[in-house]
């Protein structure tokens, strides 16, 4: 179900937002799984190749034999984590809160107040992923959404975040609709400083951010170019 939200910031910028469906953010994850089991698949196919390269030999001790197969199982285990798990937490949190799944559906992760998704936010809903796919495979996420009135699952609910679709993210005020006064490539340098500034210098920080706001406030809507630098950034 498709479902709009309008945003009151305390600059007074009314933001509207089209929230993603439950059919597009299923399509999504099943694209990320495709891609996960794609990359299992080649993991596990290459160990298998390894191992069976390995020199044969009849001296190995059953405690050895036993050791051994004790740290192929761990490494199994860690290999499964990062695939199914950090897959997840490494793409939003670093990659402006889209997975591959959801770059293809047009689809972005962001906190409450349309701010930019952080480490801390992709963790906790991922967390609750992990129930999620093990109660049902989705199934209470599904629900949740459903009687969500900002198609949020259990996840979002915890870590304070919401699914848009990309590129019908505009302000309500029609001078700003479609952000046709920002290019792409300095929207993407924007995303890229906000998705980072938090490991930067506090100095630094402060500096970029001052001379990325300097190269689009002039050219911004009115009711934006008073905002101070970052907040400026985080509205575009």
């Amino acid at each position: 179900m498709e479902r709009r939200l309008d945003i009151r910031t305390p600059e007074s910028v009314t933001l509207t937002y089209d929230l993603a469906g439950i059919g597009s953010r299923m399509l999504a994850v099943m694209v990320d799984l495709g891609i996960q089991i794609v990359l299992a698949a080649a993991i596990f196919g290459g160990l298998a190749y390894a191992g069976s390269r390995l020199p044969k030999t009849s001296h190995t001790l059953p405690a050895e034999q036993r050791l051994g197969m004790a740290i192929g199982i761990a490494l199994l285990v860690v290999i499964l984590f990062i695939i199914f798990f950090a897959y997840f937490i490494v793409f939003e949190a670093y990659m402006g809160g889209q997975t591959p799944g959801k770059r293809a559906l047009s689809l972005r992760v962001v906190r409450d107040g349309g701010f930019p998704l952080d480490l801390t936010g992709s963790i906790i809903r991922n967390i609750l992923r992990i129930a999620e796919m093990l109660l049902g495979f989705y199934i209470l996420s599904a629900i949740s959404a459903l009687l969500s009135s900002e198609n949020k699952r259990l996840g979002d609910f915890a870590a304070g975040t919401i699914v848009v679709r990309e590129g019908r993210i505009a302000p309500a005020t029609g001078s700003c609709a479609g952000g046709s006064w920002l290019d792409a490539e300095r929207r993407a340098i924007v995303l890229g400083f906000l998705a980072r500034r938090a490991t930067l210098d506090p100095q630094a920080r402060r500096s970029l951010a001052a001379r990325l706001a300097a190269s689009i406030r002039a050219g911004a809507p009115p009711e934006l170019r008073s905002l101070d630098d970052e907040a400026l950034l985080e509205m575009v």
